[in-house]
């Protein structure tokens, strides 16, 4: 298994999986969907190459929670005008939200390494510009952390406390919150999420759902500390 780490800790992001018309919601931590367009536009692929956005699917997945953020409400007012450029009596009203200040640590593997690397490659030579869920939020320059031979679980486990030096002076965080694959994590319910890529396409945009789980990790005097799992001993 080859891991690829990321951080996410752009001045503004938006992950909604449920946003329809003028209001654009945003999840409260990356979405796999929204990764996935994010390494498919590294690679240059188009909207309509279901083939090649679908293929990602497999990649394993999971976001720890580093940096919780703050919710922002952006409300959007356009002018609009008619082909004489005479403008309409009222203006196009939109409602978009974002998360402010916070940070992710994202990670996505697989057992097939050469695939792997070709990620890698295209994520530190983009065809088309990543961004944080929008074209509005660009990725920060130090975004790549590394790469692991362990599993993604394994390796946000392992990897130190991505929040600003500032956040963890101000916040006295006792764990952080992992949310990954269903399969990816032993006990607890999983809760469907619309984000299973089916297309990109803007005639028919199509996502399914797929199941998510939750774990989280201990923090102590801002070092992570795997948990003890009183089952491991039967």
């Amino acid at each position: 298994m080859q891991t690829i780490l990321l951080k996410f800790a752009g001045p503004l992001q938006s992950w909604g999986t449920n946003s329809k018309f003028e209001t654009r919601y945003t999840d409260r931590y990356p979405s796999k969907s929204g990764v996935i367009g994010l390494i498919s536009a590294s690679f240059g692929f188009g909207r309509d190459d279901d083939e090649g956005n679908q293929r990602l699917n497999q990649l394993d997945f999971a976001v720890r929670v580093d940096q919780t953020g703050e919710l922002l409400h952006d409300y959007q007012l356009a002018r609009r005008y008619n082909k004489k450029g005479i403008p309409f009596k009222h203006p196009y009203v939109t409602n978009r939200y974002y998360l402010q200040d916070a940070v992710f640590t994202v990670a996505f593997g697989h057992e097939d390494k050469k695939w792997m690397d070709e990620i890698e490659d295209a994520l530190k030579r983009p065809y088309y510009q990543p961004f944080l869920g929008r074209r509005s939020n660009p990725l920060t320059a130090d975004f790549f952390i590394g790469t692991t031979n362990e599993g993604v679980m394994k390796s946000l486990e392992k990897l130190e406390w991505q929040a600003a030096p500032w956040y963890k002076r101000k916040n006295n965080v006792e764990k952080l919150a992992i949310y990954a694959d269903a399969d990816l994590i032993n006990q607890g319910s999983s809760i469907l999420t619309r984000d299973r890529v089916v297309s990109f396409s803007q005639k028919e945009r199509k996502h399914e759902f797929r199941p998510v789980k939750r774990k989280y990790i201990s923090v102590i005097d801002h070092k992570i500390v795997e948990e003890h799992n009183a089952f491991d001993g039967f």
